[in-house]
């Protein structure tokens, strides 16, 4: 048995020739319609859609032959997508064609773009790109909340330096003891943004000695060991220039009066020098963040150097 390859229809330039008859392109007419619907069931709707240009003659010979063309059921998807489609207006594409950048730089645009498109791929297609975009995009937002909290903590320190070397400044201004002290007490104390600032120096001479009340509340003489103590709180641990915590005194010994509003507290151990016994300075906030253990000690540990330098000329 042969069998008859299916050769597609060709449109061929023919030398002109004289007009058929109106019978003969009747004929010829019926002859192509019927032809290309009887060669396979499937090319009937093409055919019928043709021949509805060629005359209703043709369309007629179609279905006298028997071939009715089957109904192909619409894309639902197609259907769905050409019901939904927007209808952008012309200066919107024309600012969008000349400004891409538009989207490009607005995440959530972008975010809605990539879901739109895995929608319309289907469930059973998985989007390697759209995993990797949303893995970059949470590696961005780490990275740009690390350079926030980066950039946030170098202007606080170079607000802390500025603060510190005004009031080391303003320390080096007196040129009395009484007028050192009493700066202590209020501009420095201001400057720092301190709610108490007290001088802690060890002495075998009492609290109550005439001498010691003339400085003001500035200073607290205490008995030897009592800095120590009080930087340890009794425990075993190494003592360090510059002890950073968030407290709740149980005593008015230090703060007197403000004690019941510290929170946080700031100690400076001081060495006078050979010879002599240690000192402390202490700032008190309300403020129970304003010191704590984790924050640098670099600053005050300045400030506790050039405080020991002005002690130690005074003392002598």
């Amino acid at each position: 048995m042969q069998t008859r390859s299916k050769s597609p229809l060709r449109l061929v330039a023919a030398n002109p020739a004289p007009s058929p008859s109106r019978a003969t392109e009747q004929s010829l007419l019926d002859y192509a319609c019927g032809a290309l619907a009887t060669r396979h069931a499937s090319y009937a709707p093409i055919a019928h859609k043709a021949l509805d240009g060629l005359g209703a003659d043709c369309a007629h010979s179609v279905k006298s032959r028997g071939a009715h063309p089957k109904k192909v059921p619409p894309n639902k998807n197609e259907a769905g997508m050409a019901g939904e489609t927007a209808v952008i207006s012309e200066d919107l594409r024309s600012r969008l064609l000349s400004e891409p950048d538009l989207i490009l730089e607005d995440p959530d645009l972008m975010q809605a773009l990539v879901a739109a498109n895995e929608k319309v791929m289907g469930n059973n297609i998985v989007d390697l790109r759209g995993i990797a975009m949303e893995r970059l995009e949470s590696r961005l937002e780490r990275l740009e909340e690390t350079h926030r909290h980066v950039i946030a903590a170098a202007y606080e320190n170079l607000a802390g330096t500025n603060i510190v070397h005004r009031a080391v400044l303003k320390m080096l201004d007196p040129v009395g003891f009484e007028d050192f002290l009493g700066n202590l007490r209020g501009e420095i104390a201001e400057i720092l943004r301190l709610d108490a600032l007290r001088l802690v120096l060890e002495s075998p001479v009492s609290d109550s000695d005439p001498a010691v009340h003339k400085l003001g509340e500035i200073l607290l003489v205490a008995e030897p060991g009592f800095v120590d103590q009080y930087l340890t709180g009794g425990r075993n641990v190494p003592i360090r220039t510059v002890t950073l915590r968030q407290v709740q005194p149980t005593n008015d010994l230090v703060y007197r009066d403000r004690a019941d509003w510290i929170r946080s507290e700031a100690c400076l151990k001081l060495d006078l020098g050979p010879g002599r016994l240690p000192g402390m300075l202490v700032f008190g906030a309300e403020d129970p963040h304003q010191f704590k253990p984790t924050q640098g000690t670099d600053l005050l540990t300045f400030f506790a150097g050039v405080f020991e330098r002005a002690m130690r000329r005074w003392l002598a």
